[in-house]
């Protein structure tokens, strides 16, 4: 399991939440002066939209099994 498939983000609005939270932070950084932690900041969150809805499959607890084939 990778960390971006964890329980935890299987709601939607728990990833959207993350990727707000480091966008936020960088523009609190780039406003106080301190640009390189707000690169930093903007990188996070990049990786962040690149994991949570680039990459993300949600897993299907409630699938059923297959049927064999004949």
């Amino acid at each position: 399991m990778k960390d971006y498939e964890h329980p935890f983000f299987r709601p939607l609005w728990r990833r959207i939440a993350v990727v707000e939270v480091c966008l936020v932070w960088s523009v609190i950084e780039f406003a106080s002066g301190t640009p390189f932690w707000g690169v930093i900041a903007l990188g996070f969150a990049g990786y962040a939209v690149w994991q949570f809805f680039y990459l993300y499959k949600p897993a299907e607890e409630n699938k059923p099994p297959a049927e064999p084939k004949e």
